[in-house]
């Protein structure tokens, strides 16, 4: 009996749409590879596949052979959140095992460029392990890419933590649901389709948003919440509707 054969799986750190945001050892894991997965997530979210492409017409001059592919979608009608997360994580992971077997039968290195950070609010290494338990022949190796936690508080020109101040990060639905943690004066929010930040008491606290960070269109606002809250969803609304998705990203802090 033959063993299968082993796939040597790259999540590879681009960060946020810029070609500058590689790493060097991001370049290089680029170039090792043999096949790169390029997702497609559906007509609105076009240019986000565009910016994996120009990152390899960057950065690529090995190789790898490019090959895009429909990402599923996540039921957002499914009653339990979780349950609709761990259905869907199932769905991309029998699709990249598709993908795999269809364009790297004899095993090989294949690459996914995942967006910021692959270890930061990122469910790329979840889906491997699940490949992994499924009995694939599956080496894992990440390369670290700049987040959009990183950005954001660069963009802005601020340090992510007050003096010896602990900082939680979070989503929007924690935020939401639990509000404004006991003893923190930093928060950082992730994934808010809703900007949680209107239910909180807007005394004392300062925001910092950005959406498309590192991308041409990259917006930044900041100020104290009250005043600055109502500005953010008007424009944050007014950029969705001009690109059909947006991704923003925001920090909170109590003064």
């Amino acid at each position: 009996m033959h063993a299968a054969p082993l796939i040597e799986l790259m999540l590879i750190g681009i960060g946020t749409g810029n070609p500058e945001h590689l790493t060097l050892q991001a370049i290089g894991a680029l170039n090792r590879a043999d096949l790169i997965l390029i997702p497609h997530k559906g007509v609105d979210k076009a240019d986000l596949a565009e910016l994996r492409r120009t990152i390899c017409a960057t950065h690529l001059d090995g190789p790898a052979r490019l090959v895009e592919f429909d990402l599923p979608v996540r039921d957002s009608a499914t009653p339990r959140y979780l349950d609709g997360v761990h259905d869907w994580h199932a769905a991309i992971a029998a699709t990249w095992a598709r993908e795999i077997a269809a364009h790297r039968p004899q095993g090989g290195r294949v690459a996914l460029l995942v967006w910021g950070d692959p270890s930061l609010y990122d469910s790329s290494l979840r889906i491997a392990a699940q490949l992994q338990a499924a009995g694939m022949a599956l080496r894992i190796e990440v390369v670290p890419g700049l987040s959009s936690v990183q950005l954001l508080t660069a963009a802005h020109a601020i340090p992510l933590n007050t003096l010896g101040g602990p900082v939680l990060i979070t989503t929007g639905r924690q935020l939401r649901e639990g509000g404004w943690p006991v003893g923190l004066e930093t928060v950082v929010v992730m994934l808010d389709g809703a900007c949680a930040f209107q239910t909180l008491a807007p005394e004392r606290l300062h925001i910092y948003w950005a959406a498309y960070l590192g991308m041409p269109h990259e917006l930044l606002l900041a100020g104290p919440l009250a005043s600055t809250g109502p500005r953010i969803l008007s424009i944050r609304a007014e950029a969705r509707e001009a690109h059909g998705w947006i991704m923003d990203i925001y920090l909170l802090r109590r003064e």
